[in-house]
């Protein structure tokens, strides 16, 4: 029975795996596991995957490596990801890889969890965004100059984007399942 259901979900949604990207504190990861549990899929957190692999946190793996070092890390984790009906949440930075966006375009459905400017830094209020591992390419980048900067490549891969100011998480998740049914 439950291989019926998850073919059935298969089948109609028409994809074998979703792919959320977008800014830290999009809700990639939060919204990620509710998404997972609404479709019957198992769930990936690909910055997980990638601290398992380095054995270190992320924010370290940036502090030793840099952030060319990190995005290289990054996509070799995102290139070799094999997956069937998952939802994947990726690394904020994950859109610097061109060959990582191509696997993970070949994987499944990718949506974008877009946020802007002011709900992102009402969502990281009072966090340390360098201790959560935030890939900067330019020294003392603003959070407005990083979603600049990344905006546009969320949006050249993305299949699905997602609004997601002033959403909670459960909105997001099932704005998400609509777009998907659609």
């Amino acid at each position: 029975m439950h291989l019926t259901l998850l073919g059935a979900l298969r089948y109609n949604f028409g994809m074998e795996n979703v792919i959320l990207i977008g800014m830290p504190a999009s809700g990639k990861s939060t919204a990620g596991v509710l998404i997972a549990k609404k479709l019957g899929y198992g769930f990936i957190d690909t910055d997980l995957l990638l601290q398992k692999r380095e054995g270190k946190l992320l924010c370290d793996i940036l502090k030793e490596r840099g952030a060319e070092g990190f995005i290289d890390a990054e996509e070799r984790v995102n290139n070799e990801l094999a997956a069937d009906r998952c939802v994947i949440a990726t690394g904020g930075s994950v859109i610097y890889g061109e060959k990582a966006m191509k696997n993970l375009k070949a994987l499944g459905r990718v949506v974008y969890l877009r946020a802007g400017e002011e709900e992102l830094e009402k969502r990281l209020r009072g966090e340390d965004i360098f201790a959560r591992g935030v890939v900067m390419k330019k020294k003392g980048e603003s959070l407005g100059e990083l979603l600049s900067e990344r905006a546009p490549l969320y949006e050249k891969y993305a299949d699905i984007i997602i609004d997601c100011d002033g959403a909670q998480l459960e909105d997001t998740a099932d704005a998400v399942v609509a777009a998907l049914k659609k």
